[in-house]
């Protein structure tokens, strides 16, 4: 592999990029995050391409990670109005969609709710056939609304995707242009949650389209003609296609960038990785090199779901956290000037105290701002200042370990100057070379997944040894599906879920295979 990759990152206060050569790391930029998010990408590529030396042409593949959507979903903002047709009766109407959304979601995605007939049990058997005549009816009521957004969802859908399908072709006759999501696209096999991962998926793709079409225009603009890919939850990739279509798998790319930069940046398999921003410091847990995902619930906006998302805490603590000492003692956060750094601290010329002072202060580090503006501050004060950014990362490393034992722990991000020497618990602390643009370089390095998450009868379906072979034969063709070099893919893990309340055999299995990105490898140059 000899071609140039650009990885991007866009957070909510730097858009970091990388250009990487095989596993070198050729140049860095860390640039200000702009209002428009296409502005920032230009700004940060134009400069690393300028500090490299090579043309737009040498660039033959092209990565970004956001965290536009999460964004957008946490603050209420460019969130589409939108139905949602389950597909259920006469099962499951004691509890509606959206009957445990915060009021303001709510309020904002409407009440434009359709029941019908239909659905499957567990074992892909009807219990009653799909109700297209309600489905037929529920679509041109949406219709006459002007809705496009729209969520659709099925018992067991995960097992009889058909079911969801017909409806989807059934609406899709009458509004050829409505924006669908299915709830088996999204989500694993609880209806709830995957029925709330689906409807936040159509909330967003509208955004999506919108954000997806501004990151191709830059990169264009830029006269880069390499194909675009969007990195997603579990550290690879997905086309710009595919991420217009499902916003909701980028959700949690920022932490999982940096928890894979962590891991090439180092060679570690295991560790803590301790992503400092500019805002917050997300916490995550590296396993056989890719971020620990959660095996419980997630809620994102205060909306439960149970799609993929990395196993992160996030703690409001940032280089640009705001630092005051009041009566009870330092406090540092959780308020933050965000990506007005430059116009708000100390270092800069600003009338605020951050959390980058004081560590330039107590570092004497030099090339940030002018450290004479910071020459005044106490060295007491600092020294407390510093114990109590330690404290927190420290509570936050422990709540991350699943054992007393010590672990590595590698401190990437913007912000991993504000900590140096020891921290408890940890075998050993790291900040590589390029810690600062880990996030941009995971996403440069980023490959390309199939997953498998289905209901087995082990009694049915021909013994456990033959589903599990089935299982990972799936993935492997989903990740070749989806980009992969066939000659690189592998299973990178299998959990097995036994349906303990159920009077069968029946075990949830969810594998995932990985493979490196075809249109880099040395066949398709050829």
């Amino acid at each position: 592999m000899t071609d140039y990759r650009l990885g991007i990152d866009v957070g909510g206060t730097n858009t970091d990029a990388v250009i990487m050569r095989g596993r070198e790391v050729v140049t860095a930029t860390k640039r200000a995050t702009t209002q428009s998010v296409g502005d920032g990408v230009v700004d940060a590529v134009t400069v690393t391409l300028q500090q490299s030396g090579l043309a737009a042409s040498a660039i033959k593949a092209v990565m970004i990670g956001t965290t536009q959507f999460v964004n957008a979903f946490l603050q209420r903002k460019n969130l589409s109005e939108l139905a949602i047709i389950r597909i259920s009766l006469p099962r499951t109407d004691g509890v509606p969609p959206m009957v445990s959304w915060p009021k303001d979601l709510r309020a904002i995605l409407g009440s434009n709710i359709y029941m019908t007939k239909g659905g499957a049990y567990y074992t892909g058997q009807d219990y009653i056939p799909l109700d297209e005549e309600a489905i037929a009816a529920a679509a041109l009521d949406i219709k006459a609304k002007g809705l496009k957004a729209i969520a659709i969802s099925a018992n067991f859908a995960p097992i009889r995707p058909d079911l969801e399908h017909r409806a989807r072709d059934i609406v899709r006759g009458i509004i050829p242009d409505a924006m669908i999501t299915l709830s088996s696209d999204v989500g694993g096999i609880g209806l709830i949650d995957r029925e709330n991962a689906a409807i936040i998926n159509a909330s967003l793709m509208a955004f999506s389209r919108e954000v997806v079409t501004s990151l191709v225009q830059a990169i264009k603009n830029l006269n880069i003609s390499a194909p675009l890919y969007i990195s997603q939850n579990d550290g690879t990739l997905l086309t710009t296609e595919a991420a217009e279509a499902y916003p909701i798998l980028t959700c949690s790319a920022g932490p999982t960038n940096s928890i894979r930069g962590a891991a090439f940046l180092t060679g570690l398999q295991e560790a803590v990785v301790v992503d400092i921003g500019g805002t917050t410091t997300d916490i995550g847990f590296l396993v056989k090199g890719f971020p620990r995902e959660t095996t419980g619930v997630n809620y994102i906006g205060g909306v439960r779901t149970n799609f993929r998302m990395p196993d992160v805490l996030s703690i409001a603590l940032g280089g640009g956290s705001i630092v005051r000492e009041e009566e009870r003692g330092i406090e540092v956060g959780p308020q933050s000037v965000g990506f007005h750094i430059r116009e708000e601290a100390l270092l800069f010329g600003g009338p605020t105290l951050t959390t980058t002072d004081v560590a330039v202060k107590a570092r004497d580090l030099s090339g940030i701002g002018d450290p004479a503006k910071v020459a005044h501050l106490d060295d007491d004060f600092v020294s407390r200042v510093m114990d109590a950014i330690r404290l927190r990362i420290e509570d936050a490393v422990d709540q991350m370990k699943t054992s007393s034992k010590p672990v590595p722990v590698v401190m990437v991000g913007g912000g991993s100057i504000l900590v140096t020497g020891a921290v408890a618990g940890a075998s050993d602390v790291l900040m590589p070379p390029y810690a600062e643009v880990a996030n941009a370089v995971g996403a440069a390095i980023a490959q390309v997944s199939g997953r498998v998450d289905k209901l087995y009868d082990y009694g049915q379906d021909g013994g456990r040894l033959a589903v599990l072979e089935i299982a990972k034969q799936d993935a492997i063709d989903a990740a070749i599906r989806a980009g992969a070099d066939p000659d690189t893919v592998e299973v990178l893990d299998i959990a097995e879920l036994p349906m303990m309340h159920m009077k069968t055999n029946a075990v949830q299995v969810k594998v995932r295979a990985v493979g490196n990105l075809f249109a880099m490898s040395e066949r398709a140059a050829v």
